[in-house]
């Protein structure tokens, strides 16, 4: 197992970071779409894993969404009440306020979706206590961890981007976590018992769904009026870093990056559904693990994710 950092710290281009995941990571980007039931923790279907265990395991990353899009939108995370007793803390690059919008339309769109998000960890929080659980408090969140991956993906070749800089960078920050939940969600299905909790997780992953649709067409849509490719070339790198780290051979986010056969749907060609993940392929991308078992830290999560479900096992 490789973990970003050290990749960067031996001063790897792009190229030799996706030759260098060899065979670590092979099997990992063969089948994108397979319902893979690994609790990440427990190296296959665990029976110990619970319906409540799978929810903290999804208000981890609520918790981590919510803190970007507080941040982008308002310049503040989530209150303490959201984050629960004895929280962790969230780091966030240095001189951060909230993005310097420019648009009344793109400061909305950003607020709209920080609400979704702190009503998606309220959701999370309630119905985990509501069915017998304690959830889990948020757990420490780093968010510079954008600047390392930007490297890896071949974006800059110093840990430098900033998502809340630019109203564009911000749509990079938001296309690397959306496409996350919409798979995340849906490998979960399989994982869940109840019927109530499973149609709230279909609910929530539409909601994501729409996130992530809007986020592709604002890329798409600014590449095919301005002739400018730059901001979907940057998020088609995204996509091939995120399948290599993520086990998916996803399609690339817009149709103006020179490939007539990738297009702005995350779906398999064949019956036009969405990729699926494991808990442990979702662990892979949020640590920024290249391949490996028993890696319970790291990236986005400097001490881990809170709960059961915290270590990969593949």
């Amino acid at each position: 197992m490789e973990k970003i950092d050290h990749l960067i710290k031996r001063a790897v281009s792009r190229r030799s970071f996706l030759a260098g995941a060899g065979t670590a990571t092979a099997a990992l980007a063969i089948g994108c779409s397979s319902n893979s039931v690994s609790t990440g923790g427990g190296g296959g279907t665990n029976p110990g894993i619970t319906d409540n265990d799978i929810m903290n395991f999804a208000l981890n990353l609520e918790y981590l969404e919510a803190e970007f899009y507080l941040y982008a939108a308002t310049g503040k995370g989530l209150a303490s009440a959201d984050a629960g007793t004895g929280a962790g803390t969230t780091t966030v690059p240095s001189g951060i306020a909230a993005v310097p919008w420019g648009s009344s339309g793109f400061a909305q769109y950003a607020s709209e979706i920080a609400q979704d998000e702190v009503n998606h960890v309220r959701f999370l929080r309630q119905a985990i206590t509501g069915n017998g659980g304690t959830p889990v408090s948020r757990p420490n969140i780093d968010l510079t961890f954008f600047a390392p991956l930007a490297v890896a993906a071949g974006i800059t070749t110093t840990p430098t981007f900033n998502p809340f800089l630019t109203p564009q960078a911000f749509l990079i920050g938001a296309f690397v976590f959306e496409d996350v939940g919409v798979t995340a969600y849906h490998g979960a299905a399989g994982l869940i018992s109840s019927s109530t909790i499973l149609g709230a997780a279909a609910g929530i992953l539409g909601v994501e769904a729409y996130h992530a649709a809007a986020i592709r067409t604002l890329l798409t849509e600014s590449a095919a009026t301005t002739s400018d490719q730059t901001y979907v070339n940057i998020a088609n790198k995204v996509a091939d870093l995120r399948g290599t780290l993520g086990g998916s051979n996803e399609t690339h986010v817009g149709l103006y990056a020179g490939d007539p056969t990738v297009g702005i749907v995350a779906a398999d060609t064949t019956n036009a559904i969405a990729f699926s993940r494991s808990t442990d392929q979702v662990l892979h991308i949020v640590y920024g693990a290249v391949g490996g078992a028993g890696v319970g830290k790291g990236g986005f999560f400097p001490n881990g994710l809170n709960g059961k479900i915290t270590a990969t096992a593949s």
